[in-house]
């Protein structure tokens, strides 16, 4: 069975995805609860501290309101007096209350509260005779007042107060180390998940990398082995067409040179027997047939001329042998000399020509037909233009005589292109780069 690497690395790599959103949620919730929790410590020991102090100075002012109250013999200020002492008493009972609501229950600060209260209660008790006094009586009595009851019970208050504010101190270092210990525990388990998520990903990583490696080292050897494949078939294809080519030399020169003689010799001795006074008309059209059937198998296989005249003097015969077998007419223009081409660039060239015109006169329905061939410095152009029906998709190269001119071509380190449009005709153009040396021959020539 195949090992297949994607769904271990879509496993792992969706893993790590979950593990960083878990993480990044996590780590989000955490730092939102820590941070409500550190602000609501903060707040609520501002407020113990404000109500606190709100105490101590309703305390403090209270008795420099009864230190006034006494030194002064008037009694028309008395309301005023008993009026801002109560405000005073009103605002400190305010205080405690809030101070009930903000301290946990059941704990030292609460009972130290409630010892506040009741020493708070006795100590605004203590004011309530003083406006009943009269001037002789504050006269006599206020200094042992102030320094045996007000004094007294105003520090025990005071006293009280420090011990709650202590406490209130103490539970807010308590609550903040607590919560400083969770965001510690926090960071800690955040490092270890990100440790956790760094290692799963490095082993996604290895695993991707090492298969992906292992896949690009088989890709690289079958691109190799398919590049030694394609070598040798095209040296194969290259061998056959020239086998092919080889063949068709030597069979159109034993036509030619060998039934074509036996024909002819066969012609002459109907001519000899004709003018002895028998009748071999008959005779004669089957020769002349079977001369035209070989000179044309001959010519179709491999034209004689081109060997012996040259590529020019071929195309124009093949052009008007087209135009002869078939309603086409053929032109043939050639720019630039062709005399001192190698046998293997005429050879393609006039194969490129001949199975383009064998296209145009099966498929085309055209009646007309250009041939160009330029020879210019560097290069060869082959091209041959119809104005038929064309075609609207791209041409397939299936066929035998289409790949037999690729190979051709290829061989010879050019390109083939065939372009059509339809209703406008079909342009096949072969571009043969010229070989080293057949430039150098021609400069020199």
């Amino acid at each position: 069975m195949r090992f297949r690497t994607w769904p271990v690395a879509a496993l792992g790599l969706f893993g790590l995805l979950a593990l960083i959103v878990v993480s990044l949620y996590t780590a989000y919730g955490r730092a939102v609860g820590t941070s409500g929790q550190l602000e609501a410590v903060n707040v609520r020991h501002r407020e113990i501290f404000s109500k606190l102090r709100q105490v101590r100075s309703d305390v403090y002012l209270s008795a420099i309101y009864v230190r006034d109250y006494l030194l002064d013999n008037e009694r028309a200020r008395d309301p005023e007096y008993l009026k801002q002492l109560a405000a005073f008493r009103a605002s400190s009972l305010a205080a405690l209350n809030d101070l009930t609501d903000l301290l946990p229950p059941h704990s030292d600060g609460t009972n130290t509260l409630n010892e506040l209260r009741d020493s708070m209660e006795t100590y605004w008790s203590l004011f309530e005779p003083l406006f009943f006094w009269t001037p002789a009586e504050k006269l006599t009595r206020s200094a042992s007042f102030v320094r045996t009851d007000v004094l007294h019970r105003r520090e025990e208050v005071l006293t009280l107060a420090r011990e709650i504010e202590a406490l209130n101190d103490a539970s807010f270092e308590a609550q903040r180390t607590e919560i400083v210990k969770g965001r510690t525990e926090f960071q800690q388990g955040l490092w270890n998940l990100l440790w956790q998520s760094l290692v799963l990903g490095l082993i996604v990583t290895v695993v991707a990398v090492t298969r992906l490696r292992g896949l690009e080292r088989r890709a690289d050897e079958q691109r190799v082995f398919a590049e030694e494949a394609e070598r040798r078939m095209r040296t194969l294809s290259q061998q056959i067409v020239a086998t092919q080519e080889e063949e068709r030399r030597k069979l159109s020169r034993e036509l030619h040179d060998h039934v074509g003689q036996l024909l002819t010799g066969l012609r002459l001795s109907l001519g000899r027997i004709e003018r002895a006074g028998h009748s071999t008309s008959d005779s004669r059209e089957i020769v002349d047939d079977l001369t035209r059937i070989v000179r044309d198998l001959s010519s179709g296989l491999r034209p004689s001329m081109l060997d012996d005249l040259g590529l020019q003097p071929a195309l124009e015969w093949l052009g008007r042998d087209v135009s002869r077998r078939s309603r086409v007419t053929v032109s043939v223009a050639v720019d630039g000399g062709l005399d001192d081409l190698p046998d293997a660039y005429r050879t393609c060239a006039y194969r490129v020509v001949q199975e383009a015109l064998t296209n145009v006169v099966k498929h085309a329905r055209a009646d007309r037909a250009e041939v160009v061939v330029r020879r210019l410095k560097f290069s060869l152009t082959v091209s041959c233009a119809d104005n038929g029906q064309g075609f609207s998709h791209a041409l397939k190269s299936d066929g035998l005589g289409l790949r037999g001119l690729e190979e051709r071509v290829k061989e010879l380190a050019g390109s083939l292109q065939i372009t059509s449009v339809p209703g406008t005709g079909t342009t096949v153009v072969a571009q043969l780069p010229l070989a080293e040396e057949v430039r150098d021959a021609r400069l020199a020539g």
